[in-house]
């Protein structure tokens, strides 16, 4: 079966795959790999990628990643090499309509 790369990112970002899984950037396979490290030791209970936020005009935003801490805590985490003015707009969209704030590793 032939295997499609992901296109080029237009700031430069290299995408690369960690456990057959693509990531859009090195940076945000570091962070996953960090993530399931502190899962292995029990700090981070489990963690979801990618994660959905439906905002208003069919717009739809989707974090890197949710962790959800051995101390009960849930955090929203976007790995950024740009913030783009999008990225902003739509991450303020989210923080305002939903209990979550998002932070950049």
């Amino acid at each position: 079966m032939n295997q499609r790369l992901p296109p080029r990112h237009k700031f430069h970002a290299k995408p690369c795959e960690d456990d057959g899984q693509w990531f859009d950037s090195k940076k945000e396979r570091h962070r996953y790999r960090e993530l399931k490290a502190l899962r292995a030791v029990g700090v981070v209970t489990f963690f979801l990628r990618q994660t959905r936020f439906d905002l208003p005009g069919k717009t739809v935003y989707r974090c890197d990643f949710t962790v959800f801490w051995r101390d009960g805590s849930v955090t929203f985490e976007d790995v950024k090499g740009v913030q783009t003015e999008t990225y902003r707009l739509k991450k303020r969209q989210v923080e305002e309509a939903y209990p979550v704030e998002i932070s950049e590793k």
